[in-house]
């Protein structure tokens, strides 16, 4: 009955089953690391300890065995299979992937939590390679296996990641779909998988222009996470500065995005401090008139920790936004350069920043004297916005189109201003 690995995969199975972490399940008799051993199947648990477990999970003993005839098979699983998910597990390694993609491919014998970890690990990798057809195509697969497991913790998660991939893509209206449901499955689980699944909705309302419904699931977001004023608050705050920003809140959402940034400490989690700063400068660069000052500030303080912890699509974001940056102080030839550094297809980027850097392709276009194919490309983009279901997105790139032509296919209006003052203090 305790032979492992059989052992830990049940006992793994059973605690998400639950809902509950390592740390809920350890209580004050074991640790959180031997616990993490035993589900690994790298320590044999004693008796004692799994009668302990079992009252926990409030589980009788037997929980904790194969059922007839898979012993076996989950050995020859366990052989081929573990040693592919270690290895992305401890390295987050994404050449891996096509690997456990190939071992996915044969595993309908899988133990199904064995193959959804297999499934989730794959899906990240390919968010981070920029694949997310793939990506979406596997989070897919996520909510059928989530359903056929009928574990809630894991169904809200992989709905959470599902919406989160059809916004990226565009498709706002499935995201849309998919939050409401883990929003719906979160409501009886852990506080982090409720907070994940309403920043999903919110993200998406505020996408599609709902803004009554987003400004609701917004207040309960903060609501939840103002309690520990940690990196849930700071998302949650930065969730309500991007329901301001689709209202044309720009006071509003630069007020509370500034909280979100006094909020969160750099020593407590770089990467989100990170993830906010940029946030921050595209939200600068988005008004009319943009806030360069701040935004140029916040690139400059940002830039060197994208250089030390910064993932490709940080680094993506950071050259978009000086591209940005660059046009609207009327420095087109680093506008251009910094655009031909990104290439025709940041695919790492989300639809609407995607949407945004191509309009801003068609800007230069414009100012370099392609009026037509400039015009052409920007009305282009704007109903691709409102196919996409996003009328805030396109009326944005209406706006743009407008005030440059209205600069006279030049630079931004103000810019020879600008330049005149640099040009008096440098004397």
């Amino acid at each position: 009955m305790l032979e492992q690995p059989t052992f830990g995969q049940r006992l793994r199975a059973l605690r998400i089953k639950r809902g509950l972490s390592q740390a809920a399940l350890a209580g004050d008799v074991i640790s959180t690391g031997y616990l993490s051993r035993l589900e690994s199947g790298a320590r044999r648990p004693t008796v004692r300890v799994a009668e302990y477990l079992a009252e926990r999970l409030n589980a009788p003993m037997t929980e904790f065995e194969a059922p007839p005839g898979e012993t076996g098979r989950a050995a020859v699983q366990t052989s081929v299979v573990a040693p592919i998910l270690a290895a992305v597990i401890s390295g987050a390694d994404d050449d891996l992937a096509d690997t456990l993609a190939d071992a996915l491919r044969t595993g309908e014998e899988w133990d199904p939590a064995l193959r959804w970890e297999g499934l989730w690990l794959l899906a990240g990798a390919r968010g981070r390679q920029g694949r997310h057809d793939d990506e979406h195509a596997l989070f897919s697969k996520l909510v059928e296996l989530s359903d056929e497991l009928g574990i809630p913790t894991l169904q809200a998660r992989a709905r959470t990641q599902l919406s989160r991939c059809a916004r990226i893509r565009g498709d706002n209206v499935a995201a849309r779909e998919h939050a409401a449901e883990a929003h719906r499955v979160a409501a009886g689980i852990s506080l982090g998988d409720r907070i994940a699944a309403l920043q999903a909705l919110v993200s998406v309302e505020a996408e599609l222009g709902l803004f009554t419904e987003a400004r609701t699931h917004v207040d309960e977001l903060c609501a939840l996470t103002e309690p520990a004023g940690d990196k849930h608050h700071a998302e949650a705050l930065w969730a309500a500065a991007t329901v301001r920003v689709r209202q044309n809140d720009h006071a509003g959402a630069r007020a509370l995005l500034e909280r979100a940034l006094n909020t969160l400490d750099s020593r407590r989690d770089l990467v989100m401090w990170l993830r906010l700063r940029l946030a921050a400068a595209s939200l600068y660069l988005q008004g009319s008139p943009a806030v360069t000052g701040r935004a140029r500030a916040v690139l400059e303080e940002v830039a060197p920790v994208v250089g030390l912890v910064g993932t490709e699509l940080h680094q993506q974001q950071l050259l978009t936004l000086r591209a940005h940056l660059a046009f609207e102080e009327g420095r087109l030839d680093e506008a251009r350069a910094s655009c031909a550094q990104i290439g025709d297809e940041p695919a790492l980027l989300s639809f609407r920043e995607r949407i945004r850097f191509a309009a801003l392709c068609g800007r230069l276009r414009i100012a370099d004297g392609d009026r037509e194919g400039g015009i052409e490309a920007l009305q282009d983009l704007a109903r691709q916005s409102e196919s996409a279901h996003n009328v805030e997105l396109a009326a944005e790139i209406w706006r743009v189109l407008a005030e440059t032509l209205a600069a006279g296919y030049a630079a931004p209006a103000g810019t020879a201003r600008k330049q005149g003052r640099t040009r008096s203090r440098a004397r």
